[in-house]
């Protein structure tokens, strides 16, 4: 009887340890998070399920969830740090008057039928973030699908304190795991 007591209270400490280190993992250094919406298209799909990482802060092309305004979260690509000045002429990036190449929108470049540009034309303060940089502890980011993303165009720059973390692994649906790159 002592010895099935024993065993028992073994277990159940195993149990509580395991638990609390899961927590303390979740917590503090990675999270699951699911796709939801077109917005990442065509680098992520809709109900794509991934890893964020809550370590370090984000770079530039960095894919980064945050605290929306509207109390969602929101899965974003990184465009602009504090300080930038961002521009877009012509569908081409260009940051503290440089212009950047972006692999990450070449597919889906290719694909417009109409021949158009996937992002319109426009300086940081013909956006909702209204400066002409990107604030201090601030980003400026963009869904990869331009054409069809709410991101800080129209809601502003993303304070660092509202960023969760970065993410580039897709581990579900097991046919397209994969590591997003730039």
């Amino acid at each position: 009887m002592v010895k099935k007591k024993n065993e028992m209270y073994e277990w159940i400490k195993a149990l509580i340890g395991a638990l609390a280190i899961a927590v303390i993992i979740r917590s503090f250094f990675f999270t699951p998070i699911v796709v939801d919406g077109a917005s990442m298209n065509p680098t992520l799909q809709d109900q794509d399920r991934m890893i964020v990482t809550k370590i370090g802060e984000p770079k530039r092309f960095d894919i980064v969830v945050f605290h929306a305004p509207e109390g969602k979260d929101y899965i974003k690509r990184v465009i602009g740090l504090p300080g930038d000045r961002i521009e877009y002429k012509n569908d081409v990036l260009y940051i503290n008057g440089k212009a950047y190449n972006e692999p990450y929108l070449e597919k889906y470049k290719k694909s417009l039928k109409d021949g158009g540009t996937l992002t319109d034309t426009f300086t940081l303060k013909e956006t909702a973030v209204g400066s002409d940089t990107v604030p201090k502890d601030s980003l400026f980011v963009m869904g990869d699908n331009r054409r069809q993303s709410k991101d800080s165009r129209a809601i502003g720059a993303i304070p660092l304190k509202k960023v969760i973390g970065t993410t580039n692994v897709v581990y579900y649906p097991i046919k397209d795991i994969k590591i997003v790159n730039d």
